[in-house]
């Protein structure tokens, strides 16, 4: 991925409850690319063109489901690899990575029905924008259009389940130790009870939240080198042991803990995953 710069930039201050980052990614090469992104478990929008046209030809997920994307489309969250085929030309892919509970709040758009998957934005008031996106002269005007148009639909933003943001909260802080019974502890809350109220919020069970974020974890660590030794990663992140932590990686990357880190230098960032040529 030398041939692809990538840029992470912070939401606007009005947004911060509702977007994680933003990721901007520009190929100025000629030939054909082929990205495979590991699964983060959050929604997201992207907006994808090369001189007005879109660049991406294909996304194919490991389970074989395939999608053409429009320009611009909503994606729900997954917890399994996918690749990006684009176009043989030079692109620029704007990517707003939403928090967890977005699709619902900015959008009324329940995760659950969305998750695994992707709509076009005729499915949720979109249309003019893709062709305002698609005008506009400069990645500056296209950033302005994106966060106008994400800030208009504060107005129409749903109530929250707050139960289910603070379980959000306390999984991101204690990733290493936390299980779900402690959530159901905390919550008095049955496991059902607690099951349907997140799977609606947040499109994947807390189990299986839970699971991909473990994922990412650990591939922070390989990454960082925090720690020499794979079971030290297990033991870290509170796997049952080394042979579960491989198991993980292969699940979700389709690479070897090894394979995995001599990508030494493809794209990794903590808030939006870990993808590679």
């Amino acid at each position: 991925m030398h041939s692809i710069h990538f840029t992470i930039l912070p939401p606007p201050a009005i947004l911060k409850n509702e977007i994680e980052c933003i990721r901007i990614a520009d190929y100025h090469g000629k030939e054909a690319v082929t990205i495979q992104v590991a699964p983060y478990g959050a929604p997201g929008m992207v907006f994808h063109h090369n001189n007005g046209h879109a660049a991406l030809k294909h996304i194919f997920t490991h389970s074989g489901r395939s999608f053409c994307p429009p320009p611009l489309f909503l994606s729900g969250p997954v917890i399994e690899s996918s690749i990006m085929t684009y176009k043989q030309a030079a692109f620029t892919t704007v990517q707003v990575i939403f928090k967890p509970t977005a699709l619902e709040t900015l959008f009324g758009i329940t995760p659950s029905q969305l998750a695994p998957g992707w709509i076009g934005p005729q499915e949720w008031e979109a249309l003019d924008l893709t062709s305002q996106l698609m005008e506009a002269r400069n990645s500056q005007e296209q950033m302005t259009l994106l966060t106008t148009f994400l800030t208009s639909r504060l107005k129409q933003e749903k109530p929250r389940d707050m139960i289910v943001e603070e379980s959000l909260h306390l999984i991101h802080a204690h990733m290493g130790s936390l299980h779900v019974k402690d959530l159901l502890n905390t919550f008095h809350l049955s496991e059902r009870q607690f099951e349907r109220r997140f799977t609606r919020a947040v499109g994947l069970t807390p189990q299986a939240y839970l699971r991909v974020k473990r994922f990412n974890a650990a591939i922070h660590l390989i990454k960082t080198g925090h720690f020499a030794r794979l079971t030290d990663v297990a033991a870290a992140l509170n796997f049952t042991d080394q042979s579960h932590l491989i198991h993980d990686i292969k699940a979700f990357s389709g690479l070897t803990p090894t394979r995995l880190a001599q990508h030494a230098d493809d794209f990794y960032h903590e808030q939006t995953g870990y993808s590679f040529v």
